[in-house]
């Protein structure tokens, strides 16, 4: 089973989603692979490093409604075993967020990049729309910080996040985690492993009954 992820690394539901599809496939039965797939829940410039309590409330009403969105997203994640500090998370472009995990991709590290930059965001406050600071990310996982820093300092893998961000629009992607299987199903938001699972063993068996036709 090939699945498709489109995500974005300051989503919260992206990070949910995550955690929650690796539950699922730790106990699905056949084989699956997973690729991540860059979005961007808003691609305006960030000039510096905002507490994302502040743009948030500017965006959805105020304090109040920004915080009462928060702490929905917090309880739900942390019966996942996430922390979501947002008195610490910083807002940020993600367009070099994007690039450094396509970096990453390319020496079998995705998902493992993407993991680091969302508790980089949601749990240590760190600003993902430094350069710096997302090639330290990368030297905490073993890759080499350097390297990374020379990747993000060049123009590589912007054609890569452009296609992603490209293929979604294409796709009708209009908002993230969406998974596609095997290219044609298509799930859109953090379902709960159950329902995860349940939807992969649906597909599979419908996989496996054309493929005996």
């Amino acid at each position: 089973m090939d699945i498709q992820v489109w995500s974005d690394v300051v989503c919260p539901w992206c990070y949910l989603g995550k955690v929650r599809l690796e539950k699922a496939l730790a106990t699905f039965g056949p084989e699956a692979t997973v690729t991540y797939r860059a979005y961007q829940l808003d691609a305006a410039p960030v000039p510096e490093p905002l507490p994302i309590k502040h743009v948030m409330a500017e965006k959805f009403g105020g304090p109040a409604r920004a915080e009462e969105m928060f702490a929905r997203v917090k309880t739900v994640a942390a019966s996942e075993g996430l922390t979501l500090d947002f008195d610490r998370a910083l807002a940020a472009n993600t367009f070099a967020a994007h690039r450094l995990i396509a970096w990453a991709a390319t020496q079998d590290r995705q998902a493992d990049m993407l993991d680091a930059l969302q508790r980089a965001h949601f749990t240590d406050g760190i600003d993902i729309g430094s350069l710096p600071a997302l090639a330290d990310v990368a030297g905490l996982i073993g890759l080499d910080a350097a390297a990374a820093l020379a990747h993000l300092e060049s123009q590589a893998g912007t054609a890569a996040v452009n296609t992603d961000i490209e293929e979604a629009r294409a796709l009708g992607i209009s908002s993230v985690p969406t998974f596609v299987i095997d290219g044609k199903y298509v799930l859109s938001g953090a379902h709960d492993t159950e329902t995860l699972l349940a939807a992969f063993e649906e597909i599979a068996r419908r996989e496996s009954a054309n493929a005996g036709l």
